[in-house]
């Protein structure tokens, strides 16, 4: 397997600018996929396209839900 196009958990968080952390829970999810080889998740560099898009940070809070 040739590595050429797949970047490590933490060139995709430098690319995408979040933590490797949450990088780690995209792949967890299913919403990024990714090739283990040994203890390393690879990502293809085409399939950044999938996440790029995300909404970033927490839902608003809605008025008048648990108070």
């Amino acid at each position: 397997m040739s590595l050429k196009g797949f970047l490590t958990t933490k060139k995709v968080a430098e690319k995408l600018g979040v933590s490797v952390g949450r990088v780690q829970q995209f792949i967890a999810e299913g919403r990024l996929p990714a090739t283990k080889i040994g203890q390393t998740n690879l990502v293809k560099e085409s399939d950044l396209k999938l996440v790029e898009n995300r909404k970033t940070g927490r839902p608003p809070k809605v008025k008048g839900k648990n108070e």
